[in-house]
């Protein structure tokens, strides 16, 4: 009787075991299949994310709006074209943790940047950069002019008169003259004028300043401001480079003796509008504030900006006795010591030129 009942136990505890066993081979099964599956959609979101982007040939300008979403980046995106999927785009910013990272701005979409890409520049902020240059010669009225005339700058000073830019870039006192550094600088969409300005202005009080810092002793100067206006003459006397410092020279030389400096430029500079491209011996008698032949030292601010090569040459010039210099007209000038040998060289290079140049015309005729 006891047999009988033990064999009837034993059935139904062989029919869980094998129940168990299937069960965890189900589980083990399942499990296998979900492995596989993840694997896959990592695998699918990796190919997809690595994929380019349907640009095309040319880059894609794209202006991320300020507090802009990565979904609402995604979703402009797939209604111009660029992406396929823009849940995948969405999906992979907030893995990574990026979604609340992007920067709004102009970017430039270049052909074969993918998803991933795309997340990384968005997040570092790799905006459209605008350049605009500012040319060593130019006066303010000019510089005013350039940059009224950029497109890609928001313009803010028009209207405004030089002394009311200046004080809105905090140096209301100061005359602009000479007072912006002159190279390219590169500014993204929705940059102002007075942004520029005021980068310009900060660069060229930087290195006038270091300039100043590294100048040859006993130099007839009393502050940068005086190098700025020298150098800014020494701009406009000269374009060759192996000169600068030789003119700059001229002009020291003639600072220690009490000397004129008889710059045609800063006459030119004084006469402002009247001036009609021919420099007169009469212009050379009126007297403004800016005329070197009439008044003695420095001009009262500077002519034009002047270049960093200009300032270098007037912190530490070569004085090597040049009191004089005449230009051969080829960009070059000849240097003299003394006045006679300037007058020959004045003959030679200017009074005899002109009338070789007037007797060919006359036979050309």
């Amino acid at each position: 009787m006891r047999r009988r009942t033990q064999a009837r136990d034993a059935c139904p505890r062989e029919r869980r075991l094998k129940l168990l066993r299937r069960i965890t081979l189900l589980g083990f099964v399942l499990l296998l299949v979900g492995a596989a599956g993840g694997v896959w959609l990592v695998h699918t979101q990796r190919s997809a994310m690595e994929r380019p982007l349907r640009i095309g040939d040319e880059p894609f300008v794209y202006t991320v709006p300020s507090g802009a979403s990565i979904a609402r980046v995604a979703r402009d995106l797939e209604a111009a074209g660029i992406i396929e999927s823009p849940l995948r785009l969405v999906l992979e910013a907030r893995w990574s943790g990026d979604a609340g990272r992007i920067k709004a701005g102009e970017y430039a979409l270049e052909p074969g940047l993918t998803p991933s890409g795309l997340i990384d520049l968005l997040v570092e902020g790799v905006v459209v950069q605008y350049p605009f240059t500012i040319i060593e010669g130019w006066t303010f009225r000019e510089l005013r002019r350039r940059i009224a005339g950029s497109e890609e700058l928001v313009q803010t000073l028009k209207g405004l008169s030089d002394a009311e830019v200046m004080a809105k870039l905090g140096h209301p006192e100061m005359h602009p003259e000479g007072r912006f550094f002159p190279e390219t600088y590169h500014f993204p969409s929705g940059a102002t004028d007075l942004q520029l300005l005021s980068r310009a202005f900060d660069t060229m009080a930087g290195y006038l300043e270091s300039a100043w810092a590294g100048r040859a002793p006993d130099l007839p100067l009393s502050s940068p401001d005086e190098a700025l206006v020298l150098a800014s003459i020494v701009e406009k006397e000269t374009g060759a480079a192996e000169e600068r410092a030789r003119i700059a020279g001229v002009f020291v030389s003639r600072l220690r003796r009490g000397m004129r400096l008889e710059t045609d430029p800063t006459v030119i500079y004084g006469l402002g509008d009247d001036f009609d491209g021919d420099l007169t011996k009469a212009d050379l008698r009126r007297d403004t504030p800016y005329n070197t032949y009439t008044r003695k030292g420095l001009p009262p601010t500077p002519i034009a900006i002047a270049s960093a090569a200009a300032i270098d040459a007037v912190a530490v010039p070569i004085e090597d006795g040049s009191l004089f210099f005449v230009s051969k007209g080829d960009g070059r000038h000849v240097f003299s010591s003394n006045y006679d040998d300037h007058r020959k060289a004045v003959y030679h290079y200017q009074i005899r030129a002109r009338r070789s140049e007037r007797t060919a015309q006359s036979e050309s005729e």
